[in-house]
């Protein structure tokens, strides 16, 4: 595993020039706690602003459309993002996958077009309540990424997946730490078989099912868990922070 936790804030349709504050902060703080990687994903119309506010935190996006220019309303290729000042995307996001009824093929031509434009990919995964209580959801999540992965050469420098347990994100419901741990170790495994354990041991697996300061330092302290994605805490300074101290840590035990 990579050695410093990985912390992305998702601030996903959220934000306005009024959070630059927050973003600034965020910032200062994290060259306080360089025991661990701290990013966040602003929607578009922040990037720019908030990559010119960040001297430490890395920047990036949420998504990006697979093609480089066009006749496409609406759409921001990988190109802009990176123009923009992101390094690195959010590809097959389970608010993506659900709502917009991405496929595979479509998240593997972002992936192509994310690599082109010298971005890296967080490659999400993640199974929805019907698939768990089937028992069917380690070969679910690893079908979305056996799907992907294979596109992704140098992985320990292009690749970190996330993994999102869609049934315990704002419904109440919570993963155990043997939920996180049994998934975490499959894709690994699954990592493993594809890339060789050399290169796959440089890729770092989020945990992103409402993750909170309450319990980050649990969760961060799981096998193969090297980070969080990090949504509605991320809003905030002052709590994303908080899982920002627990990654810290968790990396100082």
């Amino acid at each position: 595993m990579a050695e410093r936790p990985y912390i992305v804030g998702n601030w996903k349709m959220n934000g306005t020039r009024a959070m630059l504050p927050e973003a600034r902060a965020i910032d200062r703080a994290a060259q306080r706690y360089m025991k661990a990687e701290v990013a966040v994903a602003p929607p578009f119309t922040l990037i720019h602003a908030v990559h010119r506010e960040a001297e430490q935190i890395g920047v990036g996006a949420q998504d990006c459309f697979p093609g480089e220019d066009g006749a496409h309303t609406g759409d921001i290729s990988a190109t802009m993002l990176a123009d923009a000042g992101a390094k690195f995307v959010i590809i097959g996001h389970s608010e993506r996958r659900g709502d917009h009824k991405e496929t595979a093929e479509q998240i593997n031509a972002k992936i192509e077009s994310a690599i082109e434009a010298g971005l890296r990919i967080i490659l999400c995964c993640g199974e929805t309540l019907p698939v768990r209580e089937k028992g069917q959801a380690e070969d679910f999540v690893l079908e979305q990424l056996r799907a992907s992965v294979s596109k992704i050469e140098d992985p320990a420098e292009r690749l970190t997946v996330a993994y999102e347990p869609v049934w315990a994100i704002g419904t109440g419901k919570t993963a155990t730490p043997d939920d996180i741990e049994a998934m975490h170790k499959a894709i690994r495994g699954l990592l493993d078989e594809t890339y060789g354990e050399e290169q796959s041991s440089g890729v770092r697996i989020l945990y992103g099912g409402s993750v909170k300061p309450e319990n980050a330092r649990e969760i961060l302290s799981l096998p193969e868990v090297g980070g969080a994605l990090v949504g509605g805490a991320s809003l905030s300074a002052e709590s994303f922070l908080g899982i920002v101290v627990a990654a810290s840590e968790t990396e100082e035990a």
